[in-house]
Formats: structure tokens, C-alpha cells, sequence
């Protein structure tokens, strides 16, 4: 069974409306064969798509999807001119009877003419069928009724499909088919493949074939590499039949082929660069942060070994200091004990003492008292 989804990923809008504008009577009669048979198509029609896009604008009801209108004449005894609306809609809508009866009251009001309109349910899910709007106020009621044809509908008649000359009978297979192969290219591509090689054996003009093609390619995507084999199936239906579309088609296919893996390359590509890109910037980040890592420790190591450094010299620089310290306090008790036992020095002899290190200073203290005046003392620091 369909899997039910949202937003189909798929883009049917552009492929449909090309299809339904290039082959609108042969759209009627595949989708709706009694409104085909009620118009006169020896008359020209016209498609108002000025004139649509207008009244969206007045309805203020937001981006449509995909609808056409078109003006037609009737068969009927009056031969009337009749505007047909047709809308597909290709995902559920919480408004979307309303917004058609919107639509067709505005076109009404536009043309004061007959306004029939078509609904086709492209989405996936089979539950969803809206085919009226109505509501009634004091006695009264306001109701409009139309017609749908849901997609899924077809999938039980596909081989009636498959079997059509209808172009719509094989788009509709095709939908069903991209519907059903989501996120299965393999499954997509022997489709895509079958109903190509189908085309072949219609009895088509060359347009139409092409038209149908195009559609066809459009709706059901697959990679690049499966494309490039589907132009080379193509070329192998060309060879077994003389076509005078097929180096058109084989340019189409593989235009798509190229296009898909252009797109292929460039994701591949991007995700290498954002590899390398990683590693590189890996790489430059390991060795940015080895630089960072060693400035930063030199500078630690300089701001931790001035600290030291501080430190040691202050604690040299105290224990100079005490020393020192200790030097002179011996030098000043020294030359008290001097003064006090010759009761004067001589420059010469206040020179030896100020410079007299440890050792000299012991060997004064030893003979201060025996020394019979102060020439016998100094003499041997001289």
C-alpha cells in the first residue's frame, strides 16, 4: 500500500500543467469523458491564466497549486460559451473545498457564465476526498458539488494503463509508479525504463512523444548513473526501431544524466572538501595549539623562573646581607677593643681594619691584649 506523506518530495506541478495545456482534449477524456463529450471541440478553447491569477488575488487565499482555466463552447442547443476550472491537487489541504468554492464563485462573477469545476487528488493519501462545500443559515443553504478523480483510484487498473493509447492513461501510470518507488531508484529506474520503451510502440507523433517524455523524466528522478544507463536503453529501442525523435530523446537522457551527476559530483565533492577542509583545519589547529602551547609555556617558564629567581636572589641577597652584617659588627667591636687598649688609630691602620676579612679580624682579637703597641699589631695584615 501508498505509504501517506505530506509534501511529496517528487514535482508533478510544472510537468502536469505543461502536459495538461499541450493536450487539454485528450486530458478531458481520459479524466472526465462526460464533460469532454458535453464541449464542442471543433471551437477553439483558451486558457485564461491572466485572468486566474486574478481572481487568486482577489481570493486572498494564498499560492495555488496547480489550476488552469479555460474557456470552451458547449454543444449543447445554445452553443454557450463555458469556463472550466480544473484544479490538482497533489497534497491534502485542511480548506481546500472552500477555497474551490471561493474560486468558483469569483470566476462566476467574472464572466457570469456556466463555470464547471474538475478536481484531480494526486496526493497519497486514500482516505482524503473532498468533493463539496456547503453550509446553511436560516432555511437557506449554499452548496457547491464536483467532480474528482483520485489517482489512487487507477492503481488496481494500472495493466489498463500500461495498455492505453491515452498519453494521461501512461503520465497517471508513471505518478502511481513515483509514488510507489520512493526512495527505490533501482525500482524507479526499471519503471521509468518500461514505460520509455512503451512510448515506443504508440503510434505517436513526434511532439507528443517528446511532450510525454519530458513529463515523464521530470516526474520520476533517479540518479545520475541510472539515467546515463536509461540513455543507453534508449539508444538500444533506436536501434531496433527507426525513430525520428530518437537523437533528441538520447540528448534529453543524457543531458538528465549529466545534470544528475553533476549534482551527484558536486555533493560528493562538497562533502570531500568539508573532509579535508576538517582535517586540515585538524591540522592547523594541532599546530597553532603546539605554538600557543609552547609561547604559553615559555612564558610561564620565564614568569615561574623570574619568581625563582626572586626568590634566590632574595635569599642570597639576605644571607649576603647577614654576613655582611656580621663583618661589620666584628670590624666595630674590633677597633673598640683597639681604641680602648692604644686610644687613637692610624688612617693606615683604620684602612687594614676596614678591609680585614674574617680570618684577620680572629688574629686581632687573639693578640689585642699581648701586642706592646699597635705597629706590632697591624704588621703582620700589612
Amino acid at each position: 500500500m501508498l505509504q501517506p506523506m505530506e509534501q511529496p518530495a517528487d514535482d508533478y506541478d510544472t510537468p502536469w500543467k505543461s502536459a495538461v495545456m499541450r493536450h487539454f482534449r485528450e486530458f478531458m477524456a481520459f479524466f472526465f469523458p462526460q464533460v469532454h463529450d458535453a464541449i464542442d471541440w471543433r471551437q477553439p478553447h483558451r486558457f485564461l491564466d491572466q485572468e486566474l491569477a486574478q481572481v487568486v488575488r482577489d481570493a486572498s487565499l494564498g499560492r495555488r497549486r496547480l489550476d488552469k482555466l479555460v474557456q470552451l463552447t458547449r454543444r449543447d442547443g445554445d452553443a454557450g460559451i463555458l469556463y472550466i476550472h480544473v484544479e490538482i491537487q497533489r497534497s491534502r489541504e485542511k480548506d481546500f473545498a472552500e477555497r474551490i468554492f471561493t474560486y468558483h464563485y469569483r470566476i462566476y462573477d467574472r464572466f457570469h457564465s456556466p463555470v464547471s469545476t474538475l478536481v484531480i487528488l494526486a496526493d497519497p493519501h486514500p482516505g482524503w476526498r473532498p468533493d463539496c462545500y456547503r453550509y446553511d443559515m436560516h432555511g437557506g443553504e449554499t452548496c457547491i458539488i464536483f467532480p474528482v478523480v483520485k489517482l489512487l483510484d487507477f492503481w488496481p487498473s494500472l495493466d489498463r494503463l500500461l495498455s492505453s493509447h491515452n498519453a494521461f492513461a501512461l503520465l497517471t501510470a508513471a505518478h502511481l509508479m513515483t509514488l510507489r518507488t520512493r526512495g527505490l531508484d533501482q525500482q524507479r529506474f526499471e519503471f521509468k525504463a518500461m514505460l520509455t520503451a512503451l512510448m515506443y510502440e504508440r503510434n505517436w507523433d513526434t511532439q507528443r512523444v517528446l511532450d510525454v517524455f519530458n513529463v515523464l523524466d521530470w516526474m520520476m528522478k533517479v540518479p545520475g548513473h541510472l539515467q546515463h544507463q536509461l540513455a543507453m536503453r534508449i539508444d538500444e529501442l533506436n536501434r531496433s526501431k527507426e525513430m525520428p525523435f530518437e537523437n533528441l530523446m538520447i540528448r534529453m537522457a543524457k543531458e538528465k544524466a549529466r545534470e544528475e551527476g553533476l549534482q551527484e559530483g558536486r555533493a560528493a565533492g562538497r562533502e570531500e572538501g568539508r573532509a579535508a577542509g576538517r582535517e586540515e583545519g585538524r591540522e592547523t589547529g594541532l599546530e597553532l595549539g603546539r605554538e600557543q602551547g609552547l609561547e604559553l609555556g615559555r612564558e610561564a617558564g620565564l614568569k615561574l623562573g623570574r619568581e625563582e629567581g626572586r626568590e634566590e636572589g632574595r635569599e642570597e641577597g639576605r644571607e649576603e646581607g647577614r654576613e655582611e652584617g656580621r663583618k661589620e659588627g666584628r670590624r666595630a667591636v674590633v677597633r673598640k677593643l683597639l681604641l680602648l687598649r692604644f686610644g687613637s688609630l692610624t688612617p693606615h691602620a683604620e684602612q687594614l681594619l676596614a678591609t680585614a676579612g674574617p680570618a684577620e679580624l680572629t688574629a686581632l682579637e687573639d693578640k689585642i691584649l699581648q701586642a706592646a703597641d699597635l705597629n706590632e699589631l697591624i704588621q703582620p695584615m700589612e
